[in-house]
């Protein structure tokens, strides 16, 4: 019996390997010259995530061309390029990212691999962008000076994407096409540029030329050419010179232009086919493809300028990205002292000063370091890239100094003592603080960007923690060093010093718990000698987070006998006196009272406050209509923290984060799933999909958060968690307080006026509504959730995609969540808290949230005057 004819819209394709597919797509995948198996795979992929993508304006072969390009990517095939499948959907890049992720309906749709090419296709892109708006489009001679660029980049660096090399290659390529051009072509600046190039040889030139007559012809930078070119565009004339020299120069000589008299003929094509990448050309020729929104181009200031003669004064130029780059490089330089790589006379006193001079091993510590640097940077940016890492360390050699001066002479102005022998002669603050150093130099030139949580995706990535792994330092001592730096240098831009905070909540959040870290060996410590109390008592949780200990106390912190962190002979500081405790914990016999580790008890005050800010906002998304868990679900979160750190090894703090709210909402009753949990996370800052897609189970093997919920979480802490379902719960842990940060000008906090404090006020309803389950009769276990693929999709729980969603973003805008997408977690198909959750109760407390932020707005407003008078 003959098989049925499909009743749909489509025109059913005649070929038998493709009977089942669309004929417009099947004729897609032909002139995109994709094989069988990525065909299959593709229309598999489409059939998946077509019923939640119909609401995704655009046509159904925009859809298939992203499901293309995404099964392309996973199987690492090179079947098309980017700008060819552009050109096939009729889509613009940023308008084809956008459209890929969105395909992401199960979160894992998309895999890590993908999602780090769209991530460096974004990132490449604009920087090919920023760098082609400082262009004139008039001639062909620009166009090929523009197409040679292009290949010097490609073939020049690993790293496409660095904008202030890329920018630095552009201008070497400027320089051999100017000095090639005729003087009619060229603005009255650069014809005064390359003046003594076309006058008549004097008598001393003739002889020169005569000399070089026998020596093979090599093009020679014409440096007033360049010096001006790198003063138009407020570019460190040295740095250029020296990609002109390297890497510029052995571009020419692997393409045998270096001999040629005419504007060589370089061929773009091969190029650009092998990266399967963006044809950049195409922004020459206004190609919808590559153009960004219309508002954007309007506003870009292009390269060489023209004159305007009309103007009746100087105008500020538009800020553009390579502008903002060129600016803070030249701020940096410029704030650093002019003695060079060496110690400043103060700075040598100093070390002198020390019972043991630490001159010598401060040396070899950094010509070891920075060899280190320079070749990893080297390997990390592309061939003769190298010297461009002997600049970078230069300027953070320093820096270095510049900084460690500032923190002694603070010292000695706060002990009263000039002999600093045991803080100068230890190799982890010197490590520490060139590390940061280097880390400023490095965002200045790089670019702070967090994008992707952190993650650490590919080899190449200079951003944190790259220098950490250069270094071979410690994430953790790394920390110790950030808040005193930052005081130490005024001088550091608001980008620079929210960058350092980003990199100091990163290593809180996970860098620091890694496997072999020193923090394991203080908690360990900790907790062996001193078991009664907890690493950072909860009764000061309501203190502000105020502090007095510098750089030097938390690398000469008392710690127990055998810590590696201490030197055998560096004093104890008296032991703080113990604070009152409302830990969870039963209390075991008392133990000998030992010194605590100062830099422990910092990094967890810290912690603390990060860990109870992140919940906070996640709630403030899910759980806006049960107040009244927040403090729950902060007590078994610190709880988790204190008493059971060894779950945070090689994991993230938001995975326990997740899991302490999904299993608090489990045993009070309160329909919350995974997928809603994990669908507002992604929503919230500096969060990748890496954190619940790959949490670590056991060694070597990972799996989503759901697993890692039922079969690790779950399993230790069920007993802690059973009991904030009985008649008895434990006590709430005090709520921290949320402080300025020690890295911003203060300002003052939000605070709720009267008795409306709904944030930070304890709970005052019963913990116990009538329908809560006992420990026994409640099951723990995440039931029926899955990341897999399914053939039906289902509505998310109306809580999460309710209007609540509009209510916050009009509160906080700063934190908009855009709508979810449907999510398919259920194996059975169904979501039991579909339809069920919005009510008349949730509407007014919409009101009554709205109406309170208002009140918290107007008290901000009246504290802000007094608070700019306060003392920092």
């Amino acid at each position: 019996m003959p098989p049925k004819k499909r009743h749909s819209g489509m025109t059913q394709n005649k070929e038998p390997k493709h009977r089942e597919k669309h004929a417009e797509f099947v004729s897609l995948c032909k002139s995109l010259h994709v094989s069988d198996l990525v065909c299959d795979r593709a229309w598999t992929l489409w059939e998946s995530v077509r019923e939640s993508m119909d609401k995704v304006p655009g046509s159904q072969q925009r859809l298939w061309g992203a499901c293309l390009f995404v099964i392309v990517t996973d199987m690492d095939v090179g079947s098309f390029t980017v700008t060819q499948v552009l050109k096939a959907i009729s889509l613009n890049l940023k308008q084809f990212l956008a459209l890929v992720r969105q395909l992401d309906v199960n979160l894992d749709t998309i895999s890590m691999k993908v999602n780090s090419a769209l991530t460096r296709l974004e990132k490449k892109y604009d920087v090919m962008l920023a760098l082609y708006q400082r262009f004139e489009k008039e001639r062909e001679t620009m166009r090929t000076c523009w197409t040679m660029f292009l290949l010097a980049k490609g073939r020049a660096l690993q790293m496409e994407d660095d904008l202030v090399i890329s920018f630095q290659l552009l201008l070497c390529t400027l320089e051999l096409f100017i000095k090639r051009c005729s003087s009619d072509q060229l603005q009255p600046l650069y014809q005064s540029a390359i003046s003594k190039v076309l006058s008549p040889p004097t008598r001393t030139s003739r002889r020169s030329q005569s000399k070089a007559k026998s020596r093979p012809s090599e093009p020679e930078v014409d440096v007033q050419l360049l010096e001006t070119l790198c003063k138009d565009n407020e570019c460190n004339f040295e740095e250029v010179k020296n990609v002109y020299q390297t890497s510029f120069l052995a571009f020419l000589d692997s393409m045998d232009l270096s001999r040629s008299t005419d504007f060589p003929q370089v061929s773009y094509e091969e190029h650009y086919l092998k990266s399967r990448d963006i044809d950049g050309r195409l922004f020459f020729d206004g190609d919808e493809s590559v153009l960004p929104p219309k508002i954007e181009i309007s506003q870009v200031e292009r390269t060489p300028k023209k004159n305007q003669p009309e103007e009746d004064g100087p105008t500020i130029p538009p800020q553009t990205p390579i502008r903002a780059a060129m600016t803070s490089i030249r701020m940096l330089r410029g704030d650093l002292p002019s003695n060079g790589d060496q110690p400043s006379t103060t700075l040598a006193t100093y070390f002198k000063n020390c019972t043991v001079d630490p001159t010598q091993d401060v040396q070899k510590r950094l010509e070891t370091l920075g060899q280190a640097f320079s070749q990893k940077f080297g390997e990390a940016v592309g061939p003769h890239c190298v010297v461009y890492g002997r600049q970078r360390f230069a300027l953070g050699v320093r820096l270095y100094y510049k900084v460690m001066e500032a923190m002694l002479k603070s010292e000695e102005k706060r002990l009263s003592v000039q002999n600093f022998s045991k803080l100068l002669n230890d190799s982890t603050f010197h490590t520490s603080l060139l590390a940061c150093s280097l880390e400023v130099v490095m965002a200045t030139y790089e670019g702070s960007s967090f994008k992707n949580g952190g993650s650490d995706q590919t080899g190449t990535n200079l951003c944190f923690p790259w220098i950490l792994n250069v270094l071979n330092l410690s994430a953790f001592d790394f920390y110790k060093v950030i808040e005193s730096f930052i005081k130490a240098e005024p001088t550091l831009s608001k980008d620079i010093i929210k960058h350092l905070e980003t990199c100091e909540n990163l290593i809180m959040e996970r860098i620091a718990w890694r496997t072999g870290s020193p923090l394991f060996e203080l908690l360990n410590q900790e907790h062996a000698s001193a078991a009664a109390e907890p690493v950072e008592s909860p009764a000061s949780f309501s203190q502000p987070l105020q502090h007095s200990h510098t750089a030097a106390d938390l690398y000469l912190t008392p710690t127990r006998p055998g810590s590696r962190v201490l030197p055998p002979d560096s004093p104890a500081t008296p032991p703080r006196q113990p604070a009152a405790s409302q830990s969870t914990s039963q209390a075991p016999c008392q133990a000998p009272r030992q010194p605590k580790s100062n830099s422990l008890s910092l990094f967890y005050k810290k912690l603390y406050r990060l860990a109870y800010t992140r919940l906070k906002t996640l709630c403030s998304y899910l759980l806006s209509s049960h107040p009244e868990l927040e403090p729950i679900i902060w007590t078994l979160f610190q709880y988790t923290l204190q008493h059971e750190y060894e779950l945070m090894r090689d994991r993230h703090l938001d995975q326990l984060m997740m899991s302490a709210m999904y299993a608090i909402c489990k045993v009070k009753s309160v329909d919350l799933r995974f997928k809603s949990i994990v669908s507002a996370y992604k929503n919230m800052t500096n969060t990748n999909q890496e954190t619940f897609k790959n949490v670590l189970i056991a060694e070597g093997h990972y799996d989503s958060i759901i697993v890692f919920y039922n079969q690790v979480f779950m399993q230790k802490l069920k007993t802690n968690i059973l009991q904030h379902a009985s008649i008895r719960p434990p006590p709430l842990s005090p709520i921290p307080q949320i402080p300025r940060s020690p890295y911003k000008l203060p300002n003052s906090p939000l605070r709720v006026p009267g008795s409306n404090n709904v944030y930070i006020s304890p709970l005052r309803n019963s913990r116990m509504s009538p329908g809560i389950m006992t420990p026994r009769s409640r099951m723990l276990v995440s039931i029926g959730e899955s990341f897999g693929l399914g053939n039906r999709f289902q509505k998310i729980n109306q809580m999460v995609n309710s209007s609540e969603r509009s209510h916050k973003r009009a509160m906080d805008q700063s934190a908009a969540i855009k709508p979810l997408k449907k999510l398919r977690f259920d194996v059975d198909g169904q979501d039991e808290a579909d339809g069920r959750l919005v009510s008349n109760t949730l509407a007014r407390a919409f009101l009554m949230r709205r109406s309170t932020w208002s009140r918290m707005h107007e008290q901000k407003m009246k504290e802000e005057p007094e608070t700019r008078d306060e003392p920092q």
